[in-house]
């Protein structure tokens, strides 16, 4: 807000002020304090951490680099592929309580160059939104989480206990993820409670935040390949469609990509449906107690469609939230246009329920499919022995408990910072590597700490991602404001 002129404050209004601003607050510029946040995420948009090959060896130097003045005890661990690079920090506390964990990964996605309208890596500032590959998913996460914690440097705050900054390397679907941290590294990043990326906050069409959705429990990931072998031929002679490689995977594909699962509604569910239906009353929340209150799967799916119509801003999410899902994600198959290939492959991306059986989901496809000539393979980072343990071990992983301090400074200075909004524990509809503490018992609160509109939201892992100059500035106040209340002293 710009102001024409300063006019003083009455000593009410003066007395108000401090009643309401923290305490910490006085004499801090937010927005100059967001821009330094915003100032580091151009900084780390700018290293090329392109998952494959998923090197983040410079972004992790760069990063003991900020905390090295401050004389905070920090390690970069480096895989054995040279390339994974995980960063940690530790602000040490004086033990009244347990390490609090901050984690946010610095690997991002690849980028389609030429389908962006600006490099996705230049960091660019146009229109009040931050462009990058990985400014949302989640070097935004990662700025604001360091950002934090140096300004708790600055500041000189006292701690009653540890806090440690995570900043992970391959989570995009790499093979040193923090599963690996875990098995070889864990004394330097176990917590008894921790917050890494999920949930989300939302604004509504008026622009204002409503709602602060926090993860407590993720999907599960599983990547089936599906492979089709048939005759190789000249395209001159047509081939009966089942006796070929393609035609069979084209049919096997049409099944799983028209297939309705069946509506799974978890009680964590149900909950963030109810909590929905009290920030925006009216047709959803009729429509939340239909499928509630459905008895069999015919009528919850004709009031999933309901829940989903009445709030269209969210459908996506929605349907997500409710079942299993499959995507298809990979096609391979042919080498030259006049050439029948004899081998087609592809790639379906399942995300399961907790507690899903994983093998019992793949029996359920080649049902599904039908045709026993078509392999199904689980594709996964991890050797074939060791495949069955950690799905069986992801499976039994039960939500995160909010009875924590740090899920209630969560919903406290998200009511500071947004006044009408209602944070909302939920299963997130895609899956983290949070999964690696929460096997622990560790309770694990997944959120973006940075407001987003569905159009925003809707580029993770797109074109022209972009967060709002404005969400991290709001976003290092809460960030900031949450760590305060866990562990200043």
């Amino acid at each position: 807000m710009f102001l024409s002129r300063k006019l003083p404050l009455s000593a009410a209004a003066m007395a108000l002020a401090l009643a309401v601003s923290p305490s910490w607050a006085a004499g801090r510029s937010a927005d100059a304090e967001g821009d330094k946040a915003v100032a580091l995420l151009q900084e780390l948009i700018r290293f090329d951490t392109t998952n494959a090959p998923g090197d983040t060896t410079k972004v992790a130097a760069y990063l003991e680099g900020l905390f090295k003045p401050y004389g905070v005890q920090t390690d970069i661990i480096v895989a054995p592929n040279g390339k994974a690079a995980h960063f940690i920090a530790r602000l040490k506390g004086d033990g009244t309580l347990p390490p609090l964990l901050l984690a946010a990964h610095t690997d991002v996605v690849p980028a389609q160059r030429d389908s962006w309208t600006v490099d996705p890596f230049a960091a660019i500032i146009k229109d009040g939104f931050l462009y990058g590959r990985g400014a949302l998913d989640n070097k935004g996460s990662v700025a604001i989480y360091a950002r934090a914690l140096l300004r708790l440097l600055e500041d000189k705050v006292k701690l009653k206990r540890d806090i440690i900054f995570l900043a992970e390397a391959d989570e995009e679907q790499g093979q040193y993820t923090t599963s690996w941290l875990v098995q070889n590294h864990w004394d330097k990043i176990d917590a008894a409670v921790a917050l890494n990326e999920g949930g989300g906050i939302l604004t509504a069409p008026d622009g204002s935040v409503r709602q602060v959705n926090v993860s407590i429990a993720d999907k599960q990931t599983l990547n089936l390949k599906l492979t089709a072998h048939g005759p190789a031929a000249h395209s001159s002679f047509p081939l009966p469609p089942m006796t070929t490689a393609n035609g069979q995977l084209i049919a096997a594909l049409d099944k799983i990509a028209f297939t309705e699962t069946p509506i799974r509604l978890l009680p964590q569910t149900v909950a963030y449906l109810k909590g929905l239906a009290r920030i925006y009353p009216g047709p959803l929340a009729g429509a939340v107690d239909r499928l509630v209150a459905a008895q069999d799967d015919a009528a919850r799916l004709v009031a999933a469609k309901e829940v989903m119509a009445a709030h269209p801003q969210e459908a996506v999410t929605l349907s997500a939230l409710m079942r299993d899902t499959m995507v298809v994600t990979m096609i391979n198959a042919g080498v030259k246009p006049n050439i029948i290939p004899g081998e087609a492959e592809a790639i379906v991306n399942a995300r399961l329920m907790p507690g899903a059986d994983v093998y019992e989901f793949v029996d359920q496809v080649k049902r599904l499919i039908d045709n026993p000539a078509i392999g199904v393979e689980i594709v996964n980072a991890r050797p074939k022995e060791e495949q069955a343990a950690f799905f069986r071990e992801r499976s039994a992983i039960q939500p995160s408990s909010t009875e924590t301090d740090l899920f209630a400074a969560l919903d406290k200075q998200a009511r500071r910072v947004w006044p009408k909004a209602e944070v909302l524990p939920m299963m997130l509809q895609a899956s983290t590597d949070a999964g690696a503490w929460r096997a622990h018992g560790i309770p694990v609160y997944g959120i973006w700490p940075y407001p987003v509109d569905p159009d925003t939201f809707s580029r993770v892992h797109g074109n022209d991602e972009r967060v709002a100059v404005a969400s991290i500035r709001q976003g290092l106040d809460y960030i900031y404001g949450v760590l305060r209340q866990v562990a200043a002293r």
